[in-house]
């Protein structure tokens, strides 16, 4: 398994290269985690990771077919989104305002790891995620952070972003 650090330093300088640069338009469901809550996330291809609360930290639910959720700490969810609406079953509504720089994951990429069509590496809250064949790899602009956004989920909330 990839750690954080071997990630930022391959896919790094292939995000500066070869990578885009791409906005979340599609808005989202929010709310304050519970200290210690557990969340699974899953997207439409199986479990992708799992994370554990801290004080301060959300639950997102992405308005996508497979509804994944997932935890973000506090000071990311306060800079990465905006207050829509109030909704129902705790949850409310966000307008994402951020931007990723992001690489499809290829054969070459792949190749790279010594894999053929998938692996594991640590994502940054420190469990394993899985990445396999054309999902894509991403960093927020100015993040330290590697993390995977399966394919089909990416292109139900990511677009290019325009010059």
């Amino acid at each position: 398994m990839r750690t954080q650090k071997e990630m930022k330093q391959f896919i790094f300088p292939l995000l500066q290269s070869k990578g885009k640069t791409y906005l979340k338009y599609k808005k989202v469901f929010a709310r304050k985690a519970k200290l210690n809550e557990k969340i699974t996330t899953r997207t439409s291809d199986g479990k992708e990771t799992t994370n554990r609360a801290k004080a301060g930290d959300y639950i997102i639910k992405n308005q996508t077919g497979a509804g994944e959720e997932y935890i973000i700490p506090g000071n990311k969810f306060k800079a990465r989104y905006i207050f829509e609406r109030r909704s129902t079953g705790g949850f409310s509504e966000y307008k994402p305002s951020g931007r990723i720089q992001a690489i499809e994951v290829s054969r070459r990429v792949l190749k790279k790891f010594n894999v053929k069509n998938r692996f594991y590496f640590l994502a940054p809250w420190g469990s394993k995620m899985i990445v396999k064949e054309k999902d894509f790899l991403a960093c927020p602009i100015g993040g330290d952070e590697v993390y995977r956004i399966a394919r089909k989920e990416f292109f139900e909330t990511y677009q290019l972003a325009k010059s």
